[in-house]
């Protein structure tokens, strides 16, 4: 079970079964949207990151291995580390410029750079 199920656990205090898998209701992972229809959202940021800064990519509406595979080439691609994190991706660094290059190259037209 993963961290970010663990919350929304209502009424299980604890199971001694192994193989006891709480069924969660209305949490179905969403369909990926084509390239071309999603909104994805490209800052930077260095909040709670002892003033190092991270490139962070937002809006993207899928499947969590969708978006881990998206993450895994943007990394590559820009040559460092990061991580995928809440649905959102975060890149080492400042590579907005170079993230949006190669979303636009992947049918992404729909990206923006925000803030400054």
């Amino acid at each position: 079970m993963s961290k970010k199920n663990k919350k929304h656990r209502e009424g299980i205090v604890y199971s001694t079964s192994d193989e006891f898998e709480y069924d969660y209701e209305g949490q179905e992972e969403q369909e990926t949207l084509h390239p071309s229809e999603q909104n994805l959202k490209v800052q930077l940021d260095k909040k709670a990151r002892a003033g190092k800064k991270v490139s962070l990519i937002s809006g993207f509406i899928g499947t969590e291995n969708d978006l881990k595979d998206l993450g895994k080439k943007l990394k590559s691609k820009c040559g460092v580390g990061g991580s995928v994190k809440d649905g959102e991706i975060l890149i080492q660094g400042d590579f907005r410029d170079k993230i949006l290059e190669v979303l636009q190259k992947d049918g992404y037209n729909k990206v923006k750079k925000v803030g400054g």
